[in-house]
């Protein structure tokens, strides 16, 4: 029997009384069944300014927290991975970040309620994003012209991650209780998160939230190595090396255990609310073995241990007039991760502090024209010692202006946006006070204009320009030696200017009704494009890439729809699909490197009583068009199914879910993965949650 016949059946044996069904159906269908923070789930936040999905220039996705409690996954990168126009570095089960659209790393903003992570996790793929996917409430995903009002260097998108830590409201009940529990087999997984909210009295809300999870080596689908390497181990005269060859079923190295705890508290007025949370991740986790050719080098196991202490603050204020509210939202970190050889010994140690604030100025909506405008203020140092210093001690400093205005007329739609930032980086040699040895300044700006018109029966149609300046990196600028994560030696450019992009997107979007879809097409070009390139030469037994500017440009799509398909068997049968494609070429070099290939994703779900369900299937094309210095990657299909039972229908937020993913044990590898080579995606995985609100 096929699984979807499985499926059906297991649905229609359910009993069906009427009440019953339609209380589970309708809390099933809302983003945050069982929460006392309930949200629209058509709604999200750009610059505080509160619009429906199908209002936003651009491409949007938003996870609520049912579709997190399906989805969410160790690292952002691997929750997010399934979503139209998201891949992810994948540098093992610990270390995966976002790229979208095909861009990454500095090009990619990821945020706590809009305040970047501070950590430095664009400086190597190996480097884990400082943020919990656990403890998130939902998860917004800009892609497009609407990111660019967090920051000119999120050309690429903005990952915004909104957890409950600071609380916005005051519990129903005397405490507020949410556990969630997880069980992993691919990694022999355990995990667990509880939130408690206590309304101390009137008006003032206690929050605490603590996590933990767990797992041992990865079980994987097949060989370690790719195909080319193993070719390449068997041709080896060192029966060592041929022995490589061999290596299947366990990804070695990558075992991880973290832990989180977190407080906060706030004044809950109406409209009011101030507050501040304090959080500490621990975090230890192996990074997988790039397998040496060479007997004489000897493969490092290496293990991170990261550790970050956290300080957030918000305020939001009412006000009359021609601003209606006033939000200020700071954030500051004090970041530490030290890479740990098999001895135990430290072999290097990374350092970031900084702070982040934004005041942002909502603007009371009059006769069709709203908006909002506000500044942003960053500060970071990042210094390295040990090893792999491949950067020198360096500070950024960023100030930026920005404003969002938007007019309606009926079925036209007009927007605009702006920001102008001022820059300056430093670097310096360590333990020097003095003078800063290298020091650059730039005035960046970018800038959108485009609009929406309601073509009929629900559906919009947009077109947008947008223009952007983005200031070069820390890493583009002061790299100078060898980084391990990259298995490089990285040489900066400390003469770049500025990167330039001009971009172009169309969108149609029907976000209402049984049949609801959104399509994206867009084309950017770049000008002084960042980007490494091999010279050829070798340094501390390492290949020297240097960074280059050339022009780039990047044309793609995204499609994804939905549709209600009626009832058969006693059940409420839905379909999904989603698809994208990006290609990107780099003037004098070729096809930009760990581009995604077309993905197509199909997925059908059936809901009847107190179960709904959910089958779904990813192919994902070879990736054959290639940069000089990458691999050819092959095709992989995966087939993830799961089923969510409600067992009490007067508590719909007590949830078990069973998962199983990858269910024919497939080995796969993401193009977009520097390790890809080396270390596949996981195997069959068998995931059982449990999850109780009160």
């Amino acid at each position: 029997m096929s699984t979807s016949l499985i499926l059906a059946a297991l649905l229609a044996q359910q009993s069906d009384p009427e009440a019953v069904a339609s209380q589970a159906l309708n809390a099933a269908r809302q983003p945050n069944a069982g929460d006392h923070h309930p949200e629209d789930s058509r709604a999200i936040v750009i610059t505080s300014v509160r619009r429906n999905r199908e209002d936003v220039l651009g491409g949007v996705s938003v996870l609520s927290s049912e579709t997190l409690a399906r989805e969410v996954r160790s690292t952002i990168g691997e929750t997010l991975a399934s979503q139209p126009g998201v891949s992810a570095t994948s540098f093992g089960p610990n270390a995966s970040r976002p790229i979208i659209r095909g861009l990454g790393g500095d090009r990619i903003r990821v945020l706590t309620d809009g305040i970047g992570s501070l950590d430095v996790s664009t400086t190597s793929a190996d480097h884990a994003v400082a943020i919990n996917p656990l403890t998130a409430e939902r998860i917004e995903v800009l892609r497009g012209p609407a990111a660019l009002l967090f920051g000119s260097n999120a050309v690429g998108g903005v990952v915004n991650v909104i957890d409950s830590r600071i609380p916005r409201n005051e519990p129903e009940r005397p405490v507020h209780v949410d556990a969630i529990g997880t069980l992993g087999s691919a990694a022999d997984e355990r995990g667990a998160n509880l939130t408690v909210d206590v309304p101390l009295w009137s008006k003032l809300v206690l929050h605490g939230d603590a996590s933990w999870t767990k797992t041992e080596d990865l079980e994987i689908g097949g060989h370690v190595l790719s195909r080319s390497l193993r070719e390449q181990a068997r041709a080896s005269t060192e029966p060592e090396i041929r022995e490589l060859a061999d290596f299947k079923d366990v990804l070695a190295n990558s075992a991880a255990e973290q832990s989180e705890l977190a407080g906060g508290l706030a004044w809950v007025d109406g409209a009011l609310n101030v507050g501040f949370a304090v959080s500490r991740l621990d975090n230890l986790y192996g990074v997988p073995v790039r397998y040496s050719f060479d007997p004489s080098i000897e493969a490092e196991q290496v293990r991170i241990d990261l550790k970050q202490t956290r300080y957030d603050a918000r305020a939001e204020i009412p006000l009359a007039g021609f601003v209606e509210q006033l939000r200020v939202r700071a954030g500051a970190i004090d970041y530490r991760h030290d890479e740990l050889e098999e001895t135990g010994e430290i072999g290097s140690s990374f350092f970031s502090k900084g702070a982040e604030g934004r005041v942002e100025a909502v603007q009371r909506t009059v006769d069709g024209w709203g908006g909002a405008f506000g500044a942003q203020y960053l500060n970071r140092k990042v210094r390295i010692r040990g090893e792999e210093k491949f950067l020198p001690d360096n500070r950024q400093r960023q100030t930026g202006l920005f404003a969002l205005q938007h007019l309606d007329r009926g079925a036209l739609r007009l927007e605009a946006g702006g920001r102008i930032e001022f820059h300056r980086l430093t670097a310096r040699e360590d333990g020097d006070l003095g003078t800063p040895a290298v020091s650059r300044r730039f005035t960046s700006f970018s800038g959108s204009v485009g609009g929406t018109y309601a073509v009929g029966a629900g559906v919009r149609a947009g077109l947008n320009l947008s223009y952007t300046e983005r200031a070069p990196s820390p890493d583009e600028l002061f790299a100078n030696g060898p980084h391990a994560g990259t298995q490089a030696f990285e040489i900066g450019n400390t003469e770049f200017g500025k990167e330039q992009s001009v971009g172009i997107e169309a969108t149609l979007r029907r976000a209402a009704g049984p049949f609801t879809f959104a399509a994206s097409l867009y084309h950017t070009r770049f000008g002084d494009f960042i980007y490494l390139a091999p010279t050829g030469e070798i340094e501390d037994d390492l290949p020297v890439y240097q960074y280059r500017q050339s022009r780039a440009r990047f044309t793609g799509f995204e499609v994804e729809a939905r549709a209600e398909a009626g009832q058969a068997a006693g059940v409420d049968w839905s379909l999904e699909g989603v698809a994208d494609y990006v290609r990107a070429t780099v003037r004098n070099f070729g096809p930009a490197p760990q581009i995604p290939p077309l993905r197509l994703l199909g997925a059908v779900e059936g809901r009847r009583g107190s179960l709904d369900g959910r089958l779904e299937v990813e192919h994902s094309f070879a990736q054959r068009r290639n940069a000089p210095v990458e691999t050819e990657t092959n095709a992989f299909t995966l087939v993830n199914a799961s089923l969510n039972w409600r067992p009490l229908p007067e508590r719909p937020e007590l949830t078990l879910g069973l998962a199983a993913n990858n269910l024919f044990d497939v080995n796969a590898r993401r193009h977009t993965s520097l390790l890809k080579d080396y270390a596949p995606l996981a195997g069959r995985d068998f995931r059982l949650t449990a999850r109780f609100a009160y």
